[in-house]
């Protein structure tokens, strides 16, 4: 069975190991309530990647940060997030502790910043191992240096007693990925993990967490703007507009037949091979992503969709079904695309 395949079948068990159901979230600001997030659905089953795009200001951070309560005190967070059952939104902060790391563990998008640079790379590394596996220093630079032979890392023994400074972006990425996996956590947020880094790194960090999948069997939610990312790695594909899930679908079926605008913008506006080698122009997606104070009973879309008319900005369109028998494939659309318009 390919890695598809397994993925396939385990998004049809009934419980996945996260389910986040009607999450919101929203901040007090000095100018008013900004309503970051709004009743976000999404399932992670076990051994599946889900890709989450959208452009920047659409809520895909602040959803992956509000899982295990990383986001700031002052956010309002309401709906439900649930670990194999267990429920984290409201959780004591001494449970989500216990949760972050060892459970749940995330990769940033810029290793630089979220690295100490002035400890070596296997003593970060150990130090996840020592707080949540209480394994003995010793024990933990030995650990540390199979996690780093583990994503690739050449040299291990060696390449652990050096700094953050010393290692090149990639190795750094792959660095804060052995850090992620080092308690051997159920579910693996990776936040722009290839982000700043050139096309052949790039492919070596997505193999790595491919392979974290196949041997950990490790639920990944990859977090991305590029959508050649999502191709390549993503089961399935969320993508978020304004706080909202506007569309949710098998990635082969979401490339094939995409059927929000906002996701045929999406698309349209990512340059193809031979498509685009000449002079043809891409496409872009007029207007910007609005700040929402409240989000409102109308399609969020509507001021930058071609086909939007007064129902548009009357009424909110459900997340259902795209087209008949796509029942694993919702767009919260009043006009979906056709499959021909949206392939052109």
């Amino acid at each position: 069975m390919t890695t598809v395949e397994r993925a396939g079948t385990a998004a049809a068990v009934d419980t996945p190991v996260l389910a986040v159901r009607d999450l919101s979230v929203s901040f007090p600001t000095e100018t008013g309530t900004v309503s970051a997030v709004d009743r976000a659905h999404l399932d992670l089953a076990a051994g599946e990647i889900v890709g989450m795009v959208g452009e920047s200001g659409c809520g895909k951070s602040v959803t992956a940060m509000s899982i295990a309560g990383l986001l700031p005190g002052s956010a309002r967070i309401s709906g439900s997030v649930r670990l194999n059952g267990a429920e984290l939104v409201g959780a004591r902060e001494s449970v989500l502790r216990r949760v972050r790391g060892k459970e749940i563990a995330y990769i940033f998008q810029e290793p630089m910043t979220s690295l100490n640079p002035v400890l070596t790379v296997g003593r970060q590394i150990g130090e996840v191992l020592q707080v949540h596996e209480r394994m003995s220093r010793r024990a933990a630079r030995a650990r540390a240096v199979e996690l780093l032979t583990l994503v690739g890392i050449p040299s291990a023994a060696k390449r652990v007693d050096t700094y953050p400074h010393q290692l090149s972006g990639g190795m750094r990425q792959r660095v804060m990925i052995a850090m992620a996996v080092a308690c051997g956590p159920k579910v693996l947020v990776a936040d722009e993990p290839t982000t700043a880094l050139d096309v052949t790194v790039q492919a070596g960090i997505l193999q790595v967490l491919r392979d974290l999948r196949d041997r950990l069997g490790t639920s990944i939610l990859v977090i991305t703007h590029d959508l050649g990312v999502i191709a390549d790695i993503a089961d399935r594909v969320v993508v978020m507009y304004a706080g909202r899930v506007v569309e949710r679908a098998p990635v082969t079926d979401l490339f094939a037949h995409p059927r929000h605008h906002y996701t045929a913008g999406l698309l349209a506006a990512s340059p193809t091979p031979g498509r685009h080698a000449g002079t043809e122009r891409l496409q872009e997606i007029p207007g910007l992503v609005p700040v929402l104070s409240t989000q409102p009973d109308a399609c969020t879309f509507a001021d930058r969709c071609p086909a939007a008319d007064t129902r548009c900005r009357d009424s909110e369109p459900p997340l259902e079904a795209a087209r008949v028998g796509a029942t694993e494939h919702l767009a919260a659309c009043w006009h979906p695309t056709h499959i021909q318009e949206a392939n052109r």
